[in-house]
């Protein structure tokens, strides 16, 4: 459905989901008498096809429950939102196209999504030629916040800055410093493997190899059979998506998966679901997790109450994805209620450094600096069969690493990233 709005009624049609539970706590959107046609409209880009598809998939189920919840509650500044979704085929050129499709066509307000970071460091300059706010929620690159980094821009997924450092160090300590890294050759993996080599030079390791693999990889042999070769202390993989379904797997077939510890930035729900549980092993981050206190915290209702409507809608879990959709959708929402504006100069300053609770115990904030969100990463090891009662619950939370000492400081932040705001 790239060009279809998400509408209530669509939303609940292809859903299933009953009046019952759409009443349950808030009224109904209700549209003032002579209004139905005004609406908010949010454009939403993600990579629906492709590689990242079934990922997408999820980020696009989050930012539509957020979504309700507003329309629930009345709307925004009174008027209902409306989403218009675009697939940018996972393409940072069709990513351009859509958001200027987006905003001169469809008059969008404001702007989000994408996964490939590469389509968001597209988008996002697509976005500040137009003047157009814009939430990055699923590209990872440290670009997007840091040389590229722009006034209408926020990174809402950790950057690969702090996802590498929140867990290259405990994975020195558990299994050595000599690293095999299999690597996505563009912006993401290119910041992934930057990451991972600050973290060796400061424990005094080394990266033995870093294949770069090109996205949509199906055979990954003539870069595993190398490994057993290099003999590593580890073999960190950074593919994500069906590359790192196809890589485990193969990696499985290769007796790799038995012979060298394995690890990563972070192992996505998606991909360790589509694998076979030999396979599910090893020691990842994990961004978000839907269950447990030590990543929710204690009573925290709407974190709870998400996971509960996200499992009656789809039977299965939400992820992290499902975490970053609904986040960048909500606080692109609040930051037109705050202001009861949709200027993206009034909504950015309305946004940057503001701390809100989040799906996870602390909260957050877009801090002021880059426009990057500070949170947790949260770091663990893969449970092959689930727990009992719940075969999703595939990861098993060991620690958590929090921004302050895992993000790129604030100091050094600044030195990279100037924002430029308009005048």
């Amino acid at each position: 459905m790239p060009s279809d709005f998400i509408s209530r009624k669509s939303f609940v049609k292809g859903v299933g989901l009953g009046a019952a539970a759409l009443t349950a706590g808030f009224p109904a959107f209700i549209p003032k008498i002579g209004e139905a046609a005004d609406v908010i409209k949010v454009g939403q880009i993600e990579e629906l096809t492709g590689v990242y598809a079934a990922v997408a998939q999820n980020e696009k189920r989050g930012a539509a429950l957020a979504v309700e919840w507003w329309n629930q509650k009345g709307g925004v500044m009174g008027r209902k939102v409306e989403v218009v979704l675009e697939d940018n085929q996972n393409n940072p050129g069709v990513s351009v196209e859509k958001a200027r499709k987006l905003v001169n066509q469809d008059k969008v307000v404001a702007l989000m999504g994408t996964l490939n970071s590469a389509a968001a460091l597209a988008t996002s300059n697509a976005a500040n030629s137009m003047g157009k706010f814009f939430i990055d929620s699923g590209g990872h690159t440290d670009l997007i916040t840091g040389k590229n980094c722009h006034w209408n821009t926020f990174q809402t997924c950790h950057t690969t800055w702090q996802l590498t450092h929140a867990t290259g160090f405990s994975i020195a300590k558990l299994f050595g410093k000599k690293w095999y890294l299999i690597t996505p050759d563009y912006a993401f993996g290119h910041s992934l493997a930057e990451g991972y080599a600050d973290v060796a030079k400061r424990v005094g390791g080394t990266i033995v190899a870093n294949d770069l693999t090109p996205l949509g990889t199906s055979d990954f042999s003539p870069y595993l059979t190398k490994v057993a070769a290099a003999k590593p202390d580890c073999l960190l993989v950074l593919v994500a998506g069906e590359d790192w379904v196809n890589l485990m797997k193969q990696a499985g077939s290769y007796g790799i998966v038995k012979q060298f510890p394995i690890a990563g930035p972070y192992a996505e729900l998606e991909a360790v679901w589509a694998v076979p549980p030999e396979v599910r092993v090893g020691y990842w981050g994990t961004e978000w997790y839907y269950k447990g206190e030590t990543v929710l915290g204690k009573n925290n209702a709407t974190a709870e109450r998400f996971v509960s409507e996200y499992k009656k809608l789809y039977n299965e879990p939400p992820t992290p994805r499902s975490c970053f959709g609904y986040t960048a959708m909500d606080r692109l929402l609040w930051s037109i209620e705050e202001t009861k504006s949709t200027d993206a100069a009034k909504m950015a300053r309305a946004l940057a450094g503001t701390h809100f609770s989040g799906l996870w115990e602390g909260g957050g904030e877009y801090r002021k600096v880059d426009h990057a969100m500070q949170w947790p990463v949260w770091f663990g090891k893969l449970n092959p069969h689930g727990t009992p009662g719940d075969p999703h619950d595939v990861f098993h939370i060991l620690d958590r690493q929090e921004a302050k000492g895992t993000a790129l400081s604030e100091d050094d932040a600044a030195k990279v990233c100037d924002l430029k705001w308009p005048s």
